[in-house]
């Protein structure tokens, strides 16, 4: 059951994460040079047509660069001379682009919460674990020209990322008589494997998500213990480093 250390752990999670919160919020998120590349281009704020027309590209793909407060599109073409077209930012509108990548992540995993098993109540677990991710996610790019005074302006971009994936990885969890069928003796922590499948919000400084997965727990009382791949729900937890 969940003991007062386990209750101070995750409120120390929680402190942090809301610190990371308050510390940076203004910041989440916000780019100041968006990275030449491949993308697609759903929306340009007051020019319509010229977003509807990169729309209809091979693949719908378009090589954008920053330029201040400039972009430099060149669709998608196999011709070696393609033509790019100039969009400058504006500060009633703004430009959507989106990709998608292949994403690997390491991220811990905070909390596990265990639905209740052979009168056993709803178990949470904040022992040690970690996870490798591997999944697809969409970037999101808002681009608009924010006005620092009328005759100064500079290129605002926010970008949030959204993906799917598996993971797999390795923890720890609290081994008693309870969770045993009474066959464990003195309790003790016992090493997990666990895998699942999880989604992510990224918001360029941190990484959160929210994990459905199962552990097989090694050692001799793996075939007593009542959670041996059994469902369990989660979150996991990340910061960018890069």
């Amino acid at each position: 059951m969940p003991t007062g250390l386990s209750v101070r752990i995750v409120a120390y999670v929680c402190g942090c994460v809301a610190l990371l919160f308050l510390s940076g919020c203004a910041a989440v998120g916000r780019l100041t040079q968006l990275e030449d590349g491949w993308y697609h281009v759903p929306h340009l704020g007051g020019n319509d047509s010229l977003a509807q027309q990169l729309r209809q590209v091979p693949k719908g793909l378009v090589y954008v660069q920053q330029r201040a407060d400039t972009l430099l599109l060149s669709p998608y073409t196999e011709q070696p001379q393609p033509s790019t077209y100039h969009y400058e930012l504006q500060s009633n509108h703004h430009a959507l682009l989106f990709n998608r990548t292949f994403d690997v992540d390491v991220f811990t995993l905070p909390v596990k919460a265990r639905p209740p098993r052979e009168g056993v109540p709803v178990q949470l677990n904040t022992t040690f674990s970690a996870a490798v991710y591997v999944g697809r996610r969409v970037d999101y790019y808002y681009l608009h020209k924010h006005t620092l005074a009328p005759w100064q302006h500079e290129p605002r971009i926010r970008a949030t990322g959204l993906g799917y994936g598996l993971f797999f990885g390795m923890g720890s969890t609290n081994v008693t008589n309870d969770v045993t069928r009474q066959h464990a003796g003195p309790e003790y922590e016992g090493f997990v494997l666990h895998a699942g499948a999880a989604t992510i919000y990224d918001a360029r400084i941190f990484n959160v998500g929210l994990a459905v997965g199962f552990d097989n727990l090694l050692g001799p009382d793996r075939t007593y213990w009542i959670y041996q791949h059994r469902p369990w729900f989660g979150l996991l937890f990340g910061l960018d480093l890069n």
